[in-house]
């Protein structure tokens, strides 16, 4: 499974305080008010494409996706009503509250896009057939923002290109306008479209910054149309307010820009939001507006254009150059975000904890102008030191910047301790820290390799002022035949230093700097290494560019063994012997894990990602999970970061198990009233855990009693919004049955048989019968062998007890 970082639409229209976005495959509700996640929609198998409030119900939301389903939600309470399957990729979708059982749906066809209007099947169940299309119109746009429905839905508008179309439903009318033979300056293509929400105005952004308001557009000649212009690049998009007073607009200035009353002159700016806008949308009740940027970022702003709270979710980047690398402290995803700052995400809140600025200089955004970024970063092993490495653009003789930070427990956060200038002649390749506990704190070393054909060891020093501040110097330089410089790593104890030299990877003595010994693997450079980990330390990992996976014994100084795989991505876990290597091969990502001292995967998985995963971390987990497919992901998670910036995971868990929260399932038994029924019942589970402990009994719970995903919906869910209950019964009665083993035609007679017998006996005998059964039972999970009685044996034993014994009481 996978779960994607990025807020891809904001919902066109807020209600009350909750915010409803779109992250990759799910649906995610945020309250504004307490400022966190309080539902994540899930069930749609392909990333969401498009939300709308249902017009007729609030507190429903329509989604649809590139699975072909449209499904209705119970958003509040997470829960899924209806799903419509269309069968075709949908790419956008919108809702009318005059068309009470359809919707609006983008499709593609052949070389272009269609606007379709869906019929939503009214029937018993939850899953339905949306197939009945009509086609509203042709040659459409595929971003939801060039379609919009004007005054009630009484026409719809379209923009693609210079092209503009406007359909009147009742009149059945389909007007086109073209801007290209209009003789003004500028880019004239359409870049977004919105209508006033009760006149007939319809607003334009354009690529050259400008925003065209039409009206009279009923008459194909008679039309007219009125610029504004603010923005020097293109509009990314455009909103009324509730009333149509007021247009916002949004671009690449990271500025909203607020127009009244269709003036130039009239005009309001909320400047520094961060990063472009894209996305602009408007509350139901005109009190709030929100702003999707694309650094990933939701903006809450208040009516009078005051900013009031962001949502800042994973930054997409122009190019994650540092890796994914792991907070220690915080166990926190940590690359790169805003040009020169370093973000450090949450995992867990699916937010961004803090962003550090590293470079410390304003970014400029002009095109083909040098400037520098952050290229390498590394912790230390308890996160108290942080190095990082930031060179400018230039590919001959680049600026290059080591800075080392201390972390502040007092302001929680890092301050800058060393700014080494141009540690390397050329590009810094590699860093990493050594820590040996044993030695203390003065163990920790650091080192750093370049393209100038040198590695070099960076060592703590005590300053000569009086309060002892320490800061950082160059302790010893090593090369090796003048190849360059391009991986690093050290050993689980630190002793040994591994370098890669192009197509030679050298260990080297941490202590006495040493050359201990050399591997080669010839064609190709290294392209990874690294050391295995407890049982498997003894053993060194390499991957080269030609294709192939090798591993290295320390103590023979040979070569293990030797796979043919074409590795892009080398990442050992750092609490296990566990190793994940990521291979590229016919245009799909594959995922193998492994021990170093076996060859053979311990888990292969084909087909990952269609996508080039570039990077990968494996993140401590809080606790253990106990998992028996998945032993490798007992104690740590293993994320992977694709070229497009999504976030991906590996889950031990089913669908079911990760999108019912503990809350959710704790709900109903923590709002049970104290009742002597419920006292009585608490009592007799106590007594029943305290028999089962005390007769050392291992209790096994009946699979369809243990967790079946519709008993516990079922259990859980809110009345108002269930099905009706005969449509429940066959469903709940058949999640409850018990399946038998196949039997023989001769047992099923004799167990009939056995049956009709023991209907003729009175209770209490079948109450000492279970009772002697209970007790048989009890001394099997115990390990006692007691004789069981044939078939006969017991037919037998059943004429005994029926026969008349009265008549010895008379001796």
């Amino acid at each position: 499974s996978s779960e994607r970082g990025s807020a891809r639409r904001c919902l066109r229209g807020l209600r009350l305080a909750y915010v409803l976005y779109v992250s990759g495959d799910f649906v995610k509700v945020y309250s504004v008010n307490t400022e966190e996640i309080l539902r994540l929609l899930g069930g749609h198998a392909d990333l969401v494409t498009g939300i709308q409030l249902n017009p007729q119900n609030h507190m429903q939301l329509y989604s649809c996706s590139l699975d072909g389903t449209i499904k209705l939600w119970d958003f509040m309470d997470g829960i899924p009503i209806k799903t419509f399957t269309v069968g075709t990729k949908l790419l956008a979708l919108y809702t009318l509250a005059s068309a009470e059982d359809s919707v609006f749906v983008v499709i593609p066809k052949k070389d272009t896009f269609q606007l379709v209007s869906v019929e939503l099947t009214k029937g018993i169940g939850q899953d339905l057939e949306g197939k009945e299309l009509s086609v509203v119109l042709d040659d459409v746009g595929a971003s939801m923002k060039h379609i919009a429905f004007g005054r009630e839905g009484t026409y719809v508008v379209s923009v693609k290109d210079v092209n503009l179309q406007v359909y009147f439903f009742k009149r059945k009318l389909l007007n086109r306008f073209s801007l290209s033979t209009v003789k003004t300056k500028g880019d004239n293509r359409f870049s977004c479209v919105v209508c006033h929400p009760k006149e007939d105005c319809i607003a334009t952004g354009h690529a050259d910054g400008k925003i065209r308001l039409w009206r009279n557009f009923h008459h194909k000649k008679e039309y007219t149309y009125s610029t504004l212009h603010w923005h020097h690049d293109i509009v990314m998009d455009l909103a009324f307010s509730v009333e149509g007073t007021r247009l916002l607009s949004g671009g690449v200035e990271s500025v909203l820009v607020q127009w009244h009353n269709e003036s130039s002159c009239q005009k309001d700016f909320l400047p520094r939001l961060g990063s472009p806008i894209e996305y602009i949308s408007m509350s139901s009740d005109g009190v709030l507006c929100c702003t999707l940027h694309t650094d990933n970022r939701l903006s809450i702003i208040n009516s009078n254009l005051r900013f009031s709270r962001s949502i800042q979710g994973l930054i997409k980047s122009r190019d994650v150059k540092t890796g994914l690398v792991v907070d220690p402290r915080t166990k926190a995803l940590v690359l790169n975000g805003e040009p020169g700052h370093l973000q450090f995400y949450s995992l867990q809140s699916d937010q961004q904890l803090f962003s550090l600025d590293i470079v410390q200089r304003q970014y400029i955004h002009q095109a083909g102008l040098k400037q520098s970024d952050l290229v390498k970063v590394a912790f230390s092993a308890r996160g108290t030191w942080l190095a990082t490495v930031e060179e400018s653009e230039e590919v001959t003789d680049p600026e290059l910047q080591l800075k080392l930070w201390l972390y502040n427990e007092e302001i929680q956060s890092f301050e800058l301790n060393t700014r080494i200038n141009t540690p390397h002649d050329n590009h810094i390749t590699d860093l990493c820290f050594r820590d040996m506990d044993e030695l203390g704190e003065d163990s920790l070393i650091l080192v750093t390799t370049g393209r100038d054909c040198v590695f070099k060891v960076w060592v703590m020093v005590e300053d000569t002022d009086p309060e002892g501040n320490v800061s950082w110097s160059c302790d010893f330089v090593g090369s090796y035949h003048n190849y360059q410089a391009t991986n690093c790593c050290f050993s689980e104890d630190g002793s040994l230093l591994a370098i890669s030299f192009e197509e030679t990877v050298t260990v080297w003595d941490s202590l006495t700097w040493d050359l201990k010994c050399t591997f080669c693997h010839p064609p190709g450079n290294i392209r990874n290494i690294c050391f295995g980990r407890l049982t498997c330390s003894k053993y060194l990992i390499g991957a080269t560019d030609y294709g192939f996976l090798c591993c290295w014994n320390l103590l023979t100084c040979a070569l293990e063994w030797s796979a043919h795989l074409n590795v892009v991505v080398l990442q050992p876990d750092p609490l296990s012997e566990h190793i994940a290597a990521v291979s590229w091969l016919s245009k799909e990502s594959s995922l193998f894990v492994f021990k170093p001292s076996e060859p053979r995967p311990v888990y292969i998985q084909r087909n990952l990602c269609k996508e080039k995963i570039r990077l990968a971390a494996f993140v401590p987990r809080d606790e253990p999970e106990n998992t028996e497919k998945y032993l490798w992901l007992r104690k740590s998670q293993l994320f992977f970061l694709t070229d497009t910036q999504e976030l991906m995971t590996l889950s031990t868990k089913s669908l079911e198990e990760r999108l019912t929260p503990s809350s959710k399932q704790l709900a109903v038994e923590e709002s049970l009233p104290v009742t002597p029924f419920s006292l009585l019942l608490g009592k007799h589970r106590h007594q029943q855990a305290q028999e089962d402990t005390d007769l050392g009994k291992l209790v096994v719970h009946n699979k369809q009693e243990q967790a079946s995903p519709a008993v516990k919906e079922l259990l859980h869910t809110p009345a108002h919004v269930l099905p009706s209950a005969s449509f429940l019964c066959t469903i709940f009665i058949n999640s409850l049955l018990i399946s038998k083993e196949n039997k023989s035609a001769e047992e099923v007679a004799d167990e009939v048989e056995m049956e009709s017998e023991k209907a003729e006996d009175d209770s209490d005998e079948e109450d000492v019968t279970a009772m002697e059964q209970e007790d048989t039972s009890h001394m099997e999970l115990l390990g006692e062998m007691t004789c069981k009685l044939s078939k006969s044996q017991e037919k037998e034993l059943q004429k005994i007890r029926k026969m008349d014994y009265s008549w010895l009481s008379a001796l």
